[in-house]
């Protein structure tokens, strides 16, 4: 699978700015510079198995209705906070873009096991060497 294929298209993409929480003295106060970016997983473009990926994540950005809510405040522009939110989109999508790859269960070699039994039995060895000695003779 090609990563150009999971482009987000913007018009899926809804962004609101809002004012910036924390410090920041007077111009978090009067300057809108936060952006928040909410993005409809079901209602997007992407692939369904892509989808699917993405709801299953256990990420409390990602609603019960399946949206999943980015909140961008870092930077001081506006502009800065959208690039940064659309980036942070991007490599949650890019995560899950492709498949994990199935384990394929595999059984130890013969060499393993009698390395495994060889080792017992030279520490079973070494700790009958430290028995007490009887002087029934």
């Amino acid at each position: 699978m090609n990563m150009d294929a999971f482009l987000i298209n913007e018009d899926e993409v809804e962004l609101s700015a809002i004012r910036a929480q924390g410090a920041g003295g007077q111009n978090v106060n009067k300057v809108s510079s936060a952006i928040h970016l909410r993005f409809d997983i079901p209602a997007s473009s992407l692939p369904q198995d892509v989808k699917e990926r993405l709801l299953a994540l256990r990420d409390s950005r990602i609603t019960q209705d399946g949206v999943l809510v980015i909140k961008a405040q870092q930077h001081r522009t506006q502009e800065s906070n959208k690039f940064d939110a659309l980036l942070r989109l991007q490599e949650l999508v890019n995560s899950v873009a492709h498949p994990p790859t199935v384990r394929k269960p595999t059984r130890p070699t013969r060499a393993s096991r009698q390395r495994v039994r060889e080792a017992k039995s030279q520490r079973a060895g070494l700790k009958a060497q430290r028995a007490r000695v009887s002087h029934d003779a």
